[in-house]
């Protein structure tokens, strides 16, 4: 038996190959199109591991997705390939359309294909684990109810509203075709291996090397973190005991806002690196010019997994962000490696003319 897992070279994906591995000898079959945030560093440690086979392919390429679904004999697929960032949706809106749409629609159909030809009892066993986001459920104000399961769907910007029409068509394709779905939108992520153009990883690094800290606005949009190995521990339960056609929320009952989250790294890293000069990296947070139709909260209800499936969060955002910070001081070269220069001239572009 094997597992098909999509994207798996970026940030979650890799973190779900690796957990995946390390808690069962069942081979995963792993398809990345290695864009500026798949790194085949992050699956170092499984070089020669004769368990992971990695093929690098774009999951609107039909033809290769169904061969690989059929020579492997796939019995569940994960999809963590998107695009994922909202400043990056903002600036360029194109290529998610076609990678979190299109793409979604094009692994639908030779997912499809192949499941249609199935053996009865592999036709009941088969899994598609579609992985989405809380940003679908758009934007809470402050006394809000955390998003659950059944909450209206009003994404807000490209990239959210791309993720949306894919998690309508994973719906479409179990009513229209019985397709096997399950569908989990978690939370924010955070931990190893994080790109570093998201919010944790992009302060600690710029704390290390003496650069500002830039805080959208007032720094209080407020988000859910959710520690990424968590996470991949929600996947695997959804994945061995969810009721195919549901929807599962992911949550690490974490709401914080991004400059307490900012406070937090600077503390923690006066602790563990302290300055040469002695002062806070506190001192580093510049506030710039917030991005277009920011989201103010997203909060996740994560009940219904806990009750139904028996999940719930190992980590507290204390203890997962201190092994975040621990695990990029411990990978520094690992950090060097992925700031290329295409990465700083997304920076420069990103973050021109929001002045302080």
């Amino acid at each position: 038996m094997t597992i098909l897992v999509t994207g798996g070279a970026g940030f979650i994906g890799s973190n779900f190959v690796l957990d995946w591995l390390a808690g069962s000898d069942e081979p995963v079959v792993n398809i990345d199109k290695l864009t500026y945030a798949g790194n085949l560093e992050n699956l170092a440690s499984l070089q020669g591991d004769g368990r992971h086979i990695f093929v690098k392919a774009d999951i609107g390429d039909y033809a290769v997705v169904l061969d690989l679904l059929k020579k492997d004999k796939i019995r569940a697929v994960v999809n963590f390939a998107a695009e994922s960032h909202v400043d990056r949706s903002i600036h360029g809106p194109e290529d998610f359309i076609q990678t979190n749409i299109l793409g979604s629609f094009r692994l639908l159909e030779a997912v499809r294909c192949y499941w249609n030809g199935l053996d009865e009892p592999d036709k009941q066993a088969f899994r598609l684990l579609h992985v989405s986001t809380d940003e679908v459920y758009g934007s809470l104000e402050k006394t809000d109810p955390q998003f659950s399961e059944t909450h209206q769907y009003r994404p807000n910007s490209p990239y959210s509203a791309s993720k949306a029409a894919s998690d309508h068509l994973v719906r479409a394709y179990h009513h229209t075709y019985g397709l096997p779905v399950l569908t989990t939108n978690c939370s924010n992520n955070y931990g190893p291996y994080h790109f570093p153009e998201k919010l944790i990883p992009l302060c600690i690094q710029n704390a290390l090397m003496g650069k500002a800290l830039p805080i959208y606005g007032d720094g209080q949009q407020i988000r859910d973190w959710l520690y990424v190995k968590d996470h991949c521990s929600a996947i695997r339960r959804v994945l061995a005991a969810g009721q195919v056609g549901e929807v599962y929320n992911v949550g690490g009952w974490n709401e914080k806002a991004n400059l307490e989250v900012v406070h937090t790294l600077c503390n923690m890293l006066d602790e563990l690196k302290p300055r040469a000069d002695g002062k806070s990296y506190a001192e580093q947070i510049t506030y710039v010019t917030d991005r277009p139709g920011h989201d103010r909260r997203y909060a996740i209800d994560a009940t219904k997994l806990q009750l139904e499936l028996g999940w719930k969060p190992a980590e507290t955002f204390d203890t997962g962000i201190r092994k975040t910070v621990q695990w990029y001081l411990e990978h520094q070269s690992w950090v060097n490696n992925v700031l290329s220069g295409d990465y700083q001239s997304w920076l420069e572009k990103n973050y021109a003319g929001r002045e302080a």
